[in-house]
């Protein structure tokens, strides 16, 4: 149960990140109708990922709705360590 809700957590705070760059964007201009079909497919599989673990979860499937949590948990926490080591080491690109 324990896990379920670190991976939502994960998951929430991924969400709120695509959200802002999202409305940024829709802002900007930058998210147009020429991009808006990209951008609506990812908007509605993040939703279904965050309110599919939950309707799994509410029908006694935990494990399965880790598996679907872990599928946008597991690469958001790799990219979050490759920037932590980016600025922890910081290497030089040239």
């Amino acid at each position: 149960m324990l896990l379920f809700w670190i991976l939502w957590g994960i998951d929430a705070v991924i969400s709120l990140v695509l959200l802002y760059f999202f409305f940024v964007g829709l802002a900007d201009g930058s998210v147009s109708s020429y991009n808006m079909g990209l951008w609506s497919l990812i908007v509605i599989g993040i939703g279904a990922i965050m309110l599919g673990s939950l309707w799994l979860k509410s029908h006694q499937y935990l494990y399965l709705a880790d598996i679907v949590l872990a599928i946008l948990a597991v690469p958001g926490l790799l990219y979050g360590l490759f920037l932590l080591m980016i600025l922890i080491t910081k290497p030089r690109w040239n």
